[in-house]
């Protein structure tokens, strides 16, 4: 295999590998899981933008990389297991509708992204054009994620594969401009929304103790 199909195949499998976690955010019940999953899907954008980055002969891709290195891939989900641990138990993120009726439309997204995409950009670069037709695939399974989820921190989840799939097709069309500036502009976005999510949970929390020390004797036998 020489070096001409060497870009193709790891941008795919790079591409590839995220949408498939984008698969298992949509699948996962379970917050500790759920969490995970977001951490390899931001070391996974990571190693893309800075495979991009390489082959496109772009050293700001690499700055882009190293944000989702550390936030997407480390601080965040670092974060988020810390709260879970203290703030709530790992419970099920249920989903509105049947896990196989989630997964039958994300793989009907899929189709249409595909569909979508690869006429609309005849003539750009094969590699330009599968990445994108990837990210577009992302993004909307980002969002049927959020549609499809009850809980606050499954709607995060749907946003973070959203932004990932943004960034995604950003790094992967050669000369796009303010790539940098677009992924820190969608990291303060999840990051805005994470921080509400905590402010919740403490509202929720600092509630039930207000509960508690006006009825203390609630749930006690008659």
């Amino acid at each position: 295999m020489g070096f001409g199909q060497l870009p193709y195949d790891v941008a795919h499998v790079l591409g590839g590998a995220m949408l498939l976690v984008s698969f298992v955010l949509l699948y996962q019940r379970r917050i500790a899981a759920l969490v995970n999953a977001l951490a390899l899907q931001g070391c996974l954008l990571a190693a893309a933008a800075v495979w991009q980055g390489y082959v496109q002969g772009a050293p700001q891709l690499y700055v882009t990389g190293l944000i989702a290195l550390a936030a997407k891939g480390i601080a965040i989900p670092v974060f988020l297991h810390r709260m879970m641990r203290s703030r709530m138990p790992d419970r099920a993120v249920e989903p509105v509708g049947s896990i196989g009726l989630c997964m039958l439309g994300g793989v009907l997204l899929v189709a249409l992204a595909i569909l979508v995409v690869l006429p609309a950009t005849t003539g750009a670069r094969a590699l330009a054009r599968e990445d994108l037709a990837i990210a577009l695939s992302i993004v909307l399974l980002g969002l049927l994620t959020m549609i499809t989820r009850r809980s606050a921190l499954g709607q995060v989840a749907g946003l973070m594969t959203l932004e990932n799939g943004l960034v995604l097709g950003a790094v992967g069309v050669a000369g796009m401009p303010l790539v940098i500036e677009l992924s820190t502009a969608g990291l303060v976005l999840v990051i805005i929304v994470i921080a509400g999510f905590f402010a919740r949970l403490l509202r929720e929390r600092f509630d039930s103790l207000d509960t508690d020390m006006l009825h203390p004797h609630r749930g006690e036998g008659q």
